[in-house]
């Protein structure tokens, strides 16, 4: 209980920028509302001007009611309409600035969270569970005041009619109460439970989506589909157990709705026959009556719709809540000026605390140096530049860029410091201009294509229909994955740092095609500081100093010949490249 009413006062939070829209919204609603309720009332007083026995009508008077009634009700619409217009625009905005908070909270949440929570299930959040929470905004939130505004304006009038036929409702409405709540209560899990099976759905479909190639290269469909029809059995199992239960509360409310009306009928009846009542304020009171058990109805299957949406928007505001990266030091200093001279000095690090996966690392690398590091899978290559990045922050020991400790830099001035390629190659839809330039802000043309020259793709992009300006599509799939590489590589030839970070960057070109980058990569990177993740041994001969690491230690260190004549692990690792 304590959870929902922290999710209610938090969508209220977003709405309070619209306090004034939605002092408007109530206006319109109780407006609207007044209007509806005038026309029972008109009605039975219309019913009067029918005189018992003689069966004679003043049909002029009859007709100038419903003229009026006719205008009241056209005017009601008129109101509703614009109501519904306000809401939407409400609830649109609302769900902009939701949408917004959670885009900038993933840009501030640490590398971590995306290691441990599948993509599908993050877009999942930010469309299906926010959209879910528009359409509860834009309908439900009116419907609940109105249906609250009739609700009461037509007890009043009720009241006025006959306190006595009222006392029936001292019955139904705490029975209706009761069943919402019963039902509600049990349902609430139910919705959460939907929203869940969703997202891991959603995950699911993302990753086989994406890795299309691989799933038709190992004839893995049949198997594909298997999981898939487990995943979405799963997901309508819990989209029906949470439907079918919600769905009872309307139902149960609208029999007790009708049991009402039964009694007023019954109890009015009598009233009549002794003359306590008219007959034109029976049917107005029956009127009444309707208008409030009506919106009573509508309530309880809106509380369906506020389980699902409620349990959507705890989905997003858990997102919301999530710890962000930890923010730097008071006393953290910029990165200015820098040289390129890296140290690590007894470095611990382990995914979790009681494994570790780098242990008592340390490193030289001087600026301008070209330092590789092999080893086996596992053995914790890309885990060093984690934490070179400061992804991950180290659990014991220090990491130093031009003596200064990572910890006491700011991390905007040390990610800036670094180009880095991976060898997960990330292009967005835009040209290659644009894809290139990325990393620089401003960066003219002719720098793009030198980067481009170095990086040995710029007769490739010459090629394209369009060169320079030609758009990739989504990630790049029309062209090839050692394309892809080589873009990225240009555009991290094209950012002025004094680190490079290459993390199997040429795994998907050609070794002659490598050899040529390394040689354009050394020229350009005059004074950089270079590390360099590989698996093809050949190609890091040239290096200044190579480090091989085996369960996050570093084993072995040195150049490549003296590596050799070291007989050890970099020498069995290169020759079994060759057998």
């Amino acid at each position: 209980m304590k959870k929902k009413k922290h999710t209610v006062i938090r969508l209220l939070q977003y709405m309070k920028d619209f306090k004034w829209h939605l002092v408007l919204a109530l206006v319109l609603t109780i407006i609207g509302n007044a209007f509806n309720l005038i026309g029972p009332m008109m009605s039975g007083k219309a019913i009067s001007y029918i005189e018992p026995g003689t069966g004679s009508v003043n049909f002029q008077k009859v007709f100038q009611i419903a003229v009026l009634m006719l205008v009241v009700y056209l005017l009601s619409s008129i109101l509703t309409y614009l109501l519904s217009l306000l809401m939407v625009y409400i609830s649109r905005k609302v769900v902009y600035n939701m949408r917004k908070d959670v885009f900038e909270k993933i840009t501030t949440l640490p590398v971590g969270f995306f290691d441990v929570n599948p993509t599908g299930d993050i877009i999942s959040r930010m469309s299906y569970d926010i959209d879910t929470i528009n359409t509860s905004l834009s309908s439900d939130l009116v419907q609940i005041s109105a249906s609250f505004i009739t609700v009461i304006g037509s007890l009043v009038m009720m009241l006025v009619i006959s306190p006595y036929l009222v006392l029936v409702f001292a019955f139904t409405v705490p029975t209706s109460i009761f069943l919402t709540r019963f039902i509600t209560k049990r349902t609430s899990p139910l919705f959460k439970a939907r929203s869940a099976r969703l997202g891991e759905m959603n995950g699911f479909v993302e990753e086989m989506v994406t890795g299309q190639k691989t799933l038709r290269a190992y004839n893995s469909e049949d198997s594909t589909i298997d999981k898939f029809v487990d995943y979405n059995e799963k997901t309508a199992t819990a989209y029906y157990k949470s439907e079918y239960y919600g769905s009872m509360t309307g139902p149960s409310i609208n029999f007790v709705n009708n049991l009402s009306l039964s009694l007023i009928s019954v109890f009015g009846a009598i009233m009549y026959l002794y003359r306590t009542i008219s007959l034109g304020d029976i049917a107005s009171f029956v009127l009444y009556s309707r208008k409030f058990s009506g919106p009573i109805n509508e309530m309880a299957n809106i509380a369906t719709e506020l389980q699902s949406a409620l349990a959507a928007a705890e989905r997003v505001f858990r997102l919301l809540d999530e710890e962000p990266e930890k923010e730097d030091s008071k006393d953290a200093v910029v990165l200015d000026g820098v040289e390129g001279d890296v140290k690590l000095e007894d470095v611990n690090f382990g995914y979790t605390k009681d494994k570790l996966v780098i242990k008592n690392l340390n490193l030289i690398a001087p600026k301008g140096s070209l330092v590789a590091i092999v080893g086996k899978t596992g053995a914790g290559k890309t885990t060093l530049i984690n934490l070179l990045m400061r992804f991950y922050d180290v659990d014991d020991g220090i990491i130093l860029v031009d003596g200064v400790p990572v910890e006491d830099i700011t991390r905007a001035s040390l990610r800036k410091s670094y180009a880095m390629v991976l060898q997960d190659t990330w292009l967005f839809s835009g040209t290659v201009f644009e894809n290139i330039a990325y990393g620089k802000e401003n960066a003219s043309r002719e720098e793009v294509e030198e980067a481009a020259k170095a990086a040995m793709i710029h007769s490739f992009i010459e090629k394209l229909p369009k060169g320079y300006d030609t758009v990739l599509s989504d990630d790049a799939a029309n062209i090839s994955k050692g394309q892809k590489q080589l873009l990225t590589i240009a555009r991290a030839m094209l950012i002025d740092a004094k680190i490079l970070i290459l993390d199997e960057a040429t795994s998907n070109v050609d070794t002659n095609t490598e050899i040529k980058i390394q040689k354009a990569m050394r020229n350009l990177m005059k004074d950089k500081t270079c590390f360099v993740i590989a698996h093809r041994l050949s190609t890091i001969r040239n290096s200044d100093v190579i480090l091989v690491v085996d369960e996050g230690n570093i084993v072995e260190m040195g150049t490549h010949e003296d590596l050799l004549k070291k007989k050890g692990m970099y020498y069995e690792m290169y020759y079994s490249q060759f057998e």
